[in-house]
């Protein structure tokens, strides 16, 4: 056997990164501790071939976020998430419809349901990590394995999952090249990749700021349907311009264009929230329906974008207060938040009177 120097060992990250690419394609993954271990499937790409075959390993259990334990009203034990029995007869069907909320006003009676109390939580709330981090449900299906070791299947440590989402990603320069946009004629767009392969994030740096001197900036979320498509549900499309309109106008300033579509949950998951407003709920109800936090972006990205291109003070473009706490306490001093407030259309009133009244936009 040919062993591989370390420096073409994959690194801790770039394990969670394969292990979020598994659970994706519907592979198993392995999570493991010190005191043993746990197969993981996403509750979503569940088969019933997969769950016979999790039967004969062991007694799988369904591991969903406390969100998504209120809406079925079943207790949460384990504080941030609950761990349900898979009873002996049921199908792979059981464990989607638990997971999706798709129908639960078509059938609103399910179950029934018994939470697990007793042993750890550890590996379960590591998996539900590992299925956001993948754009998929926050829900996933576990077997116990002991200390044994899984053959053919990718082992990543609890620790190593852990530290993962705790110190967030590191992210380089690739590339950065002149692009002369409408609304800004002197601009450049620096791509940036982060360092395990993750999603890219990009820059647009307007003009040539100081680095000494604060800077406009727009911390801006992908989103497809208002940027591309131009929906009237949102109110993205339209900060999207104007803050570009601003930065031309004034000469300088840097657009962070961040991957994070959703509100941090990914486009798949952003339309069935979108299902779900259809049927009265709104954004956030949405959301906490589908298992997920009010908002569950990583801003922390954006500041070590701006760090990174040599900025440590900004005048930042938004009317979200959290952005500008979290820049600060990613050591981003925010001089002045510059409001922008565009985009309202008698399709989208609801939607900014939520982000207004349970996000705490000032709007």
């Amino acid at each position: 056997m040919v062993s591989l120097p370390n420096s073409l060992r994959p690194k801790p990250a770039d394990r969670i990164a394969r292990a979020v690419s598994d659970l994706r394609m519907g592979f198993p993954v392995h999570l493991s501790d010190p005191t043993g271990g746990a197969l993981v499937l996403a509750a979503e790409n569940i088969q019933d071939s997969q769950l016979d075959a999790l039967r004969e390993m062991g007694t799988p259990e369904l591991a969903l976020s406390d969100w998504r334990a209120t809406t079925l009203k079943v207790a949460a034990y384990d504080g941030d998430l609950v761990r349900l029995d898979i009873p002996q007869s049921v199908s792979a069907r059981w464990i989607t419809s638990a997971a999706n909320p798709a129908d639960d006003l078509a059938t609103p009676m399910k179950g029934p349901f018994r939470s697990i109390r007793e042993g750890r939580a550890d590996l379960h709330r590591a998996a539900i990590h590992l299925c956001k981090q993948a754009h998929l449900l926050p829900a996933a299906v576990l077997v116990a394995t002991g200390a044994a070791e899984i053959d053919q299947v990718l082992t990543v440590t609890l620790e190593e999952v852990d530290q993962f989402f705790a110190q967030g990603l590191g992210f380089r320069d690739v590339v950065h090249a002149r692009v002369p946009l409408e609304l800004a004629r002197n601009s450049q767009v620096h791509v940036f990749r982060a360092e395990n392969g993750g999603d890219e994030h990009y820059a647009i740096e307007i003009g040539a700021p100081a680095r000494d001197a604060p800077v406009l900036t727009r911390l801006h979320s992908a989103c497809f349907t208002g940027d591309i498509l131009g929906s009237l549900k949102c109110d993205c499309g339209p900060q999207l311009h104007a803050a570009l309109e601003a930065m031309g106008t004034e000469g300088a300033g840097v657009l962070l264009y961040l991957n994070q579509e959703g509100r941090g949950i990914g486009l798949a998951n952003k339309m069935r929230a979108y299902a779900l407003q259809d049927q009265g709920f709104d954004t956030v109800e949405a959301n906490h329906r589908l298992g997920f936090e009010d908002d569950e972006r990583d801003f922390r990205i954006g500041a070590r974008l701006l760090q990174k291109l040599g900025f440590d003070t900004v005048r930042l473009m938004t009317n979200n207060p959290a952005k500008v706490a979290m820049m600060e306490s990613c050591g981003v001093a925010v001089v002045e938040r510059v409001s922008l407030k565009v985009g309202q259309n008698a399709l989208n009133a609801g939607y900014l009177g939520v982000k207004a009244a349970k996000s705490g936009h000032l709007l």
